[in-house]
């Protein structure tokens, strides 16, 4: 049985950056292979670990839809569908990525979806980890996208309005009764210190932090010049501090 951890929050606090470490944390503790979901419309987990993608679940399901059922050599589409299901995973030494993407045109996506979430299931019996990283904001947690995770990370910017969105969060997943078992706040690209304001509004909330990753400009300098962020310096301090937080965590 597969550990599934999950990663969710408003857009623009880090989010990917950290599911970058995490697959880089978790091949390194010898957890590999790791099948990682990006599940975010605005896919760019491929870019922070330096891996190219050719095509996206997305697109397979409108060329499925386009075909009108018409498959190679009278396969079922069934059939069709699990055959490039796997050509669309990008395999990398240590994880094989699914970028899920979006549709693009109308219609109805009951069937297609259907066959996505059986064959997505069954590749992910094959591996020991799934790492999911989440499109920003509530609507995965509201479409029930994220379901039976063992660990949802949820990653805040050192703001109010982040912290408040974390736990807007928490309380759909209470709310829709997801099965997920456990869960951690982390707040992300702290300048000096955690203020202890916002540490007085998350004990105020009712949340537990499981710890904080200092602004690093490591990161700022990997993300202007293009490189993956998953090849950082193992003495960059956004690394040590959520390496650290991880080990807590006792994932691995």
């Amino acid at each position: 049985m597969s550990f599934n951890i999950a990663l969710s929050g408003k857009g623009g606090v880090g989010k990917t950056s950290l599911a970058g470490l995490l697959i880089r944390y978790l091949i390194r503790h010898g957890k590999s292979p790791i099948m990682v979901v990006d599940a975010d419309a605005n896919a760019n987990l491929n870019e922070v670990l330096g891996v190219k993608v050719e095509n996206t679940i997305g697109e397979l399901r409108e060329g499925l839809l386009g075909r009108a059922g018409q498959q190679p050599g009278g396969m079922s589409k069934d059939a069709y569908f699990e055959m490039m299901l796997h050509q669309v995973v990008a395999e990398h030494e240590g994880f094989d990525l699914l970028v899920m993407g979006r549709p693009e045109g109308p219609g109805c996506y009951c069937f297609v979806n259907n066959l996505i979430r059986k064959y997505s299931d069954e590749l992910s019996d094959k591996y020991p980890y799934i790492v999911t990283d989440n499109e920003a904001g509530l609507e995965h947690i509201s479409r029930r996208t994220t379901q039976n995770t063992d660990l949802l990370l949820v990653v805040s910017d050192p703001s109010q309005r982040g912290i408040k969105t974390a736990k807007r969060v928490l309380d759909l997943v209470d709310e829709i009764k997801l099965n997920i078992k456990r869960t951690a706040l982390i707040v992300n690209r702290v300048v000096g210190e955690l203020d202890p304001a916002l540490s007085d509004l998350i004990e105020q909330e009712g949340m537990k932090l499981a710890g904080w990753v200092p602004a690093d400009e490591n990161i700022t300098g990997y993300d202007l010049r293009g490189e993956p962020v998953f090849h950082l310096p193992d003495d960059s301090r956004a690394v040590i501090a959520f390496e650290k937080i991880l080990d807590g965590l006792e994932i691995a």
